[in-house]
């Protein structure tokens, strides 16, 4: 029901996009039982669309080629290891903002220049930027917000607290020292740590760290990434998932069908992949060649939204 829904909501969006010289009537906006909005109260990530318009060769994508079940292990041939996966689209790594359809829709038409909806990382981002922390939207926090978006290309810098600008603010207060509050066990082996809280992923030998921190999508409600500690028990390179029959590049498994892998696509959709660890290409191809079977990787914490 979620994905049809979100379906319709993107539909409706390109549909309104599409149209040469159309300014469309901002469809209403209810909340998931069909009640109208409550003013200020920021709508579920689910309901979230991307802010501009997908490029001519880079369509938004719907959700992330998982694998549910373990899968089956060989040892790949040499060709198909020689083999390198594509690199994604340039698009795909733009920080592009998810907002209300409203917002969406009216930026268009040039109505929306800053947004005076209540982003459902309000608080997080008032309190980074140091404003007050009441969790509604504001002129001043708006402006704010704008400057931060501005500052690091998120488009639209409509000012709208989604989860790219957030993600953005936790990318850069963890890229010195990633695991500050010591959530991830330090070992004198490698550790792949996957922090589901603020969506990062970084690799550490003792206290150094050895790649990232890099931003991640993990899964989502109903198919959450199991925590606990696991293990790399199969890389491949060219993975290909047995459900949508679409590439896992650069799949490295650590716990039955979930693995790291690159997607092509944006590792910020809003309500999460179907359980893999979700990277940019750039990233799931560095991580390859730091991770080694047998390495081990602890997952803590709780995605929002799960």
């Amino acid at each position: 029901m979620v994905r049809q829904r979100t379906v319709a909501v993107l539909v409706a969006v390109i549909t309104a996009l599409s149209v040469p010289g159309a300014v469309a009537e901002p469809p209403p906006a209810p909340s998931a039982t069909g009640a109208p909005r409550v003013p200020g109260v920021p709508a579920p990530l689910s309901e979230l669309v991307p802010g501009v318009p997908p490029g001519p060769s880079q369509p938004w994508h719907l959700d992330t080629p998982d694998q549910a079940l373990a899968p089956k292990v060989y040892t790949p041939t040499a060709e198909e290891d020689a083999e390198e996966p594509a690199d994604a689209d340039a698009e795909s790594d733009e920080l592009i903002e998810y907002v209300p359809l409203s917002d969406a829709v009216e930026r268009q038409s040039g109505v929306v220049a800053c947004s005076k909806q209540t982003g459902p990382y309000q608080r997080q981002v008032e309190r980074w930027l140091r404003l007050r922390v009441d969790g509604k939207q504001s002129a001043n926090d708006c402006r704010a917000i704008r400057a931060f978006q501005v500052r690091y290309g998120i488009r639209p810098d409509s000012g709208f607290a989604g989860p790219v600008t957030w993600a953005r603010m936790q990318l850069l207060s963890a890229a010195k020292n990633p695991n500050a509050a010591g959530k991830c066990p330090v070992r004198t082996y490698r550790v792949a740590c996957v922090d589901l809280t603020r969506q990062l992923t970084w690799v550490q030998k003792g206290t150094k760290v050895l790649f990232g921190p890099v931003p991640i999508r993990s899964g989502k409600a109903g198919y959450r990434t199991r925590s606990g500690w696991f293990s790399i028990y199969w890389k491949h390179k060219n993975h290909w998932s047995t459900l949508y029959n679409t590439p896992m590049p650069y799949s490295q498994f650590f716990s039955g069908g979930q693995a790291f892998h690159g997607i092509y696509g944006s590792v910020y959709n809003p309500p999460g992949s179907m359980g893999c660890v979700n990277m940019r290409i750039a990233d799931a191809r560095t991580l390859w060649g730091v991770l080694y079977k047998g390495d081990g990787v602890y997952v803590w914490g709780r995605r929002p939204g799960t």
